[in-house]
């Protein structure tokens, strides 16, 4: 199973897992937080990163998740990747959390695929009259 690791402002990781819990209706094996505030020294959260991406990797790889592309979480990230065994994802969402939670099965390049697309096709604009449509008589 590919390991899942978040490193975001703040506590938007944990808020997300907790979310994702929620809809899939059980706790996720092989995923963690790693919350990063403006006082935390960068050189200090990537071993604490590379300690998570430790204890997270079985063998299959892990898929490292971040809130804002540039952003510090962000180069964090940058300096845990490996190519084919720990790959980085910007702008998580739980429409691609959701769906990387539901493909760890997959190789680590089909995860990455399938957690773009799900966190793209999350983001869609809807109006009072859609929702009309499927409100109860």
């Amino acid at each position: 199973m590919i390991g899942i690791l978040i490193i975001t402002h703040g506590h938007l990781g944990d808020s997300l897992v907790d979310c994702a819990e929620h809809v899939l209706g059980q706790k996720p094996d092989k995923i963690a937080t790693l919350a990063i505030s403006k006082q935390d020294d960068p050189a200090v959260m990537i071993t604490k990163g590379q300690a998570l991406v430790a204890e997270l990797n079985s063998g299959a790889g892990v898929l490292v998740f971040t809130d804002m592309y540039g952003a510090t979480p962000c180069n964090v990230v940058s300096a845990l990747l490996q190519a084919g065994a720990v790959e980085g994802v910007a702008g998580v969402n739980m429409p691609m959390l959701v769906r990387a939670m539901t493909y760890r099965h997959e190789p680590l390049h089909v995860l990455i695929e399938k957690a773009v697309s799900g966190g793209r096709e999350g983001v869609v604009y809807f109006n009072r009259e859609q929702c009309e449509r499927y409100e109860p008589s």
